[in-house]
C-alpha cells in the first residue's frame, strides 16, 4: 500500500511494505536494470540495513559488474571494528556478490572521497532512521546540518553523546545531489521517530531531499499512523 506524496516533512513518497528488506532489493534491482551506465550506491549501516543488504545480496538478475559499492557515513574506527558500517556492507553484501568496486570511507581522506562523490550524482543512497531522528551521521543540533555549500562530505559527531564515536558523513548536499534516496524504516522501535517526522517535527531525517525520495515503512513502524495513510 502506498500513501500521496508527502506535502511537509519528510518529503517524498511513502510505502507500506510487508518486508522492508525485499522492497528494497527490488528497488534497487529496477535502477540497475534500467541504467545504461555504471549504477553509484551509498550504503549504510545498522541492522535494518544488514537485512536489506543480505537480502539484496540473493536477488536475481542483477549486473553486478555495473555496480560501485559506496558508505554514506562511517565511524571513526578501525575498518575490522564490529561497528564499521563497512565491515557489515562487506559482510553483508560485498563479498558475496561480485561488484565492480568497493569505496569504503576513511576518516582520514575525507578529500578523497569528496572528489570522488564530485564525479557525478549517486544513482541511490540508501538512508535508515535512528530512534532520535538522525539519518547517516546527521545529528540534530550538530554543525553538520548547516554544512557550507560546496561540501559534500563532513567529520560530525552526535552533540547528545548518545552515539559514540566521530564520524564522516555526506552532507545533506552530497545526499540532494542524488538521483533516489530510499529510508528503509522496520520495526517498532522505530515508530516513535517516524512519527514524529510525519507529524512534522524538525528532525535531521526530514531535512532530506533528492531527485526522487521513497520511504520503505512496515506497520510496526508506522503503528497508529497506519490509518491516516491509507
Amino acid at each position: 500500500m502506498s500513501a500521496p506524496e508527502l506535502l511537509g516533512p519528510p518529503a517524498g513518497q511513502l510505502e507500506v511494505v510487508d518486508d522492508v528488506a525485499t522492497a528494497f532489493a527490488g528497488v534497487v534491482a529496477r535502477v540497475v536494470g534500467s541504467a545504461g551506465h555504471r549504477v553509484r550506491l551509498a550504503l549504510s549501516g545498522g541492522e535494518t540495513a544488514r537485512a536489506c543488504y543480505e537480502r539484496l545480496a540473493r536477488q536475481d538478475g542483477i549486473d553486478w559488474s555495473k555496480v560501485e559499492c559506496l558508505v554514506g557515513d562511517e565511524r571513526c574506527v578501525p575498518p575490522a571494528d564490529p561497528d564499521a558500517n563497512q565491515r557489515l556492507i562487506r559482510q553483508s553484501l560485498v563479498e558475496r556478490v561480485p561488484v565492480a568496486a568497493f569505496h569504503p570511507m576513511d576518516c582520514e581522506r575525507a578529500g578523497d572521497y569528496e572528489a570522488m562523490l564530485a564525479e557525478g550524482p549517486l544513482d541511490l543512497v540508501h538512508l535508515g532512521l535512528g530512534p532520535d531522528g538522525h539519518t547517516a551521521s546527521l545529528f540534530s543540533h550538530s554543525p553538520a546540518l548547516d554544512s557550507p555549500p560546496g561540501r559534500l562530505v563532513v567529520r560530525t559527531v552526535d552533540p547528545s553523546g548518545r552515539n559514540p564515536y566521530e564520524r564522516l558523513s555526506l552532507t545533506f548536499e552530497a545526499i540532494a545531489r542524488s538521483r533516489l534516496v530510499v529510508f528503509t524504516v522496520s520495526g517498532a522501535s522505530k515508530h516513535e521517530a517516524l512519527h514524529r517526522l510525519l507529524t512534522g517535527e524538525d528532525l535531521p531525517a526530514a531535512r532530506v531531499r533528492a531527485g526522487e525520495v521513497l520511504w520503505l515503512c512496515d506497520r510496526e513502524a508506522l503503528g497508529e499512523d497506519l490509518g491516516r495513510l491509507g
